[in-house]
């Protein structure tokens, strides 16, 4: 016995040491915790010449939630909101072209490309309707992607998506005025350290080994990252011309203290929204489903039950 209690906790030395001097591999088992918890699977589709990776779990005959992450993000971001919507939907989350593990060749990676991109790879899944949730650069996507497929959408769920002139700059635009270095680019551990910062009123607590690792990933993409930016910049397509072209339900949600996106943004959206729903999260930053999932969840899942069918098109229930 005493044999067998030293041998268990030589292999839970062993496997705390692996974690404490692989940060990956500790990224990587918070991650499949994360997912099981969300009941989400991982995945690859091949779209065209891109491989296309995300997460898909809950009932295949559900409705499907199609959830879209924002610059520099990947379908990670997703984990903990997701995890509220599997009992009931198809939610799928996936690492768009160019971000996460999809395929990132030298191509155009503008608004009006990844929801192309989007639409393909939906018709790819045979999914003929479906509610949209977009977060930032994604909700950007998501925005466009309902004003050109209006017959497809259910839904659209804006989270403090970029694409109109906000009456009031917000930090991260102003200092871009200023000349200053792209703030969601980082070249440094400390730059990724004032990157959550800014991001967020109050970062995710992650252990020391983790953000390490994660700021090591986002340094390595940051040229790739910065030339994304470029093109989102050079080819912007501005939303208040599509706005009005989106029939579905839209519920925008914003952080009130984003520094990324300001929340005065909704000034301009919701009077060129044909069925809008605010809500405003006080003390939350640019990603309120990573910074606060389960109070997001609650909102979005209070939103969809208040659709109706004459809203979304759906046939009523016998």
């Amino acid at each position: 016995m005493k044999k067998l209690i030293l041998g268990l906790i030589l292999l839970l030395v062993g496997i705390a040491g692996v974690f404490y001097l692989s940060p990956a591999a500790l990224v990587g088992s918070m991650r499949l915790v994360e997912q099981q918890l969300a009941g989400l699977d991982s995945k690859q589709l091949t779209v065209g010449d891109l491989s296309i990776h995300y997460y898909e779990g809950g009932p295949a005959s559900a409705e499907t939630l199609l959830l879209v992450h924002g610059f520099g993000a990947d379908k990670d971001n997703w984990l903990r909101f997701a995890r509220h919507f599997t009992s009931r939907y198809r939610v799928i989350a996936l690492d768009l072209p160019g971000f996460g593990d999809s395929d990132k060749p030298h191509a155009s990676y503008d608004v009006g490309t990844q929801a192309e991109r989007l639409a393909t790879f939906t018709q790819a899944l045979g999914i003929q309707r479906l509610h949209l949730v977009g977060n930032s650069m994604g909700g950007h996507i998501s925005a466009l992607y309902a004003a050109r497929y209006p017959e497809q959408v259910l839904s659209v769920g804006l989270f403090a998506p970029s694409g109109v002139q906000a009456p009031r700059k917000s930090e991260f635009f102003q200092r871009l005025e200023q000349g200053e270095a792209n703030p969601l680019v980082a070249r440094s551990t400390e730059d990724f350290q004032a990157l959550l910062k800014l991001v967020f009123v109050e970062p995710p607590a992650l252990p020391q080994g983790v953000t390490d690792y994660l700021a090591e990933r986002s340094i390595a993409n940051a040229d790739h990252y910065q030339a994304v930016f470029e093109q989102l910049v050079t080819r912007y397509i501005p939303l208040e011309p599509e706005l009005p072209r989106i029939k579905a339900p839209t519920l925008l949600l914003w952080g009130e203290q984003d520094r990324v996106l300001d929340v005065s943004s909704i000034e301009v959206m919701e009077p060129l929204l044909e069925h809008p729903s605010v809500v405003v999260m006080a003390h939350c930053g640019h990603a309120p489903m990573i910074e606060r999932p389960e109070e997001t969840a609650t909102h979005y899942q209070a939103f969809l039950d208040a659709l109706t069918p004459e809203q979304t098109g759906t046939p009523p229930e016998a």
